[in-house]
């Protein structure tokens, strides 16, 4: 029998088989390929969004003190203003250092809660 007439012979749905098994997994791997793209894609929206937001905030933040600070600078020593300035600055600061304080006595308080909590958990009998 000759090459030709094997061929001839031959399933074709055999070919076809192969056929579609090796697009299912070109499909497959595709697949998990995109997904992982995706993901990658969106991690890096999101530390974009995240840098975004962040440097303007800065920016913003940055602008206006220095400008209050420069414009402090540039008025006279007993300027109504300046004195203005100055005591809203001093007390921003204190007010913000108060605040920190008292999370921190918060979070104190917490971390002591949850410890309490998992020692308790951890001494009660198995259900």
């Amino acid at each position: 029998m000759s090459t030709s007439e094997a061929t001839i012979q031959s399933d074709p749905f055999s070919s076809f088989g192969g056929a579609r098994e090796t697009a299912q997994k070109a499909l497959g791997d595709a697949a998990a390929n995109a997904r992982e793209s995706a993901k990658i894609a969106a991690q890096k929206v999101k530390e974009t969004a995240r840098s975004g937001v962040y440097n303007t905030a800065y920016g913003v933040s940055f602008g206006v003190v220095f400008s209050a600070v420069f414009l402090t600078e540039l008025l006279p020593e007993g300027n109504v203003v300046r004195r203005g300035l100055e005591d809203g600055a001093e007390a921003g600061f204190d007010s913000a250092v108060a605040k920190a304080e008292e999370l921190r006595a918060k979070r104190r308080t917490w971390r002591g809660r949850r410890s309490a909590h998992a020692e308790d958990h951890a001494l009660s009998p198995a259900h």
